[in-house]
């Protein structure tokens, strides 16, 4: 039943997939390179913001790290195939013929955007990498690489590791510390 029901969505989304070029090439480049943007969003925030700001982004970052770990494991334990890989749809770039669910882009993309969410003072650029993530994760299916579950269970796989990386941020403060303390050390030499 639920297999049918991400069939059909799946097939929804990707049926406009092949149509228009432009289209196409459009959702191959989002589906590809948001998560860039995402990093370079948080290469901004980073360089921009205040000593707070930059433990809210390594926070982040330790969150999108233990969800693509999770997903690692879950990849271990459980396959689904691709689209493609069962004929399904239409591919719009190459993929590895890989474990589908939970996707590592979205995982990544979502990890990040939630964190931010959390504390007020990233919370509108966490909101705007969400919406960002969410585009992402549509591309990646209307290309013909993910189903809709696989992007589900990647917000759900993001969802917990922020959940725990929240739970034990002062642990990490200290490694922060380390990693802000580097930063200002490279810092300081550029600008001798």
């Amino acid at each position: 039943m639920i297999e049918q029901i991400n069939f059909a969505i799946y097939h929804l989304i990707n049926q406009y997939a092949g149509l228009n070029p432009i289209i196409d090439n459009l959702a191959i480049i989002t589906a590809k390179y948001m998560p860039v943007i995402i990093i370079l969003g948080l290469v901004y925030l980073w360089f921009k913001n205040v000593n707070r700001s930059r433990d809210i982004v390594l926070f982040g970052v330790y969150a999108a790290i233990l969800g693509l770990a999770i997903n690692y494991i879950i990849g271990l334990v459980y396959f689904h195939p691709r689209p493609f890989m069962i004929n399904l749809g239409t591919l719009l770039f190459q993929y590895p013929a890989e474990t589908s669910f939970p996707s590592d882009h979205a995982t990544l993309m979502f990890s990040l955007a939630l964190m931010l969410i959390y504390f007020k003072e990233t919370r509108v650029a966490g909101f705007i990498f969400l919406i960002l993530g969410f585009i992402g994760a549509f591309a990646r299916i209307f290309s013909g690489v993910h189903f809709p579950l696989d992007i589900l269970g990647s917000l759900l796989v993001s969802i917990i590791s922020i959940i725990i990386i929240f739970q034990f941020k002062d642990k990490f403060i200290p490694l922060n510390t380390v990693i802000k303390g580097i930063y200002y050390k490279i810092r300081r030499i550029g600008r001798k």
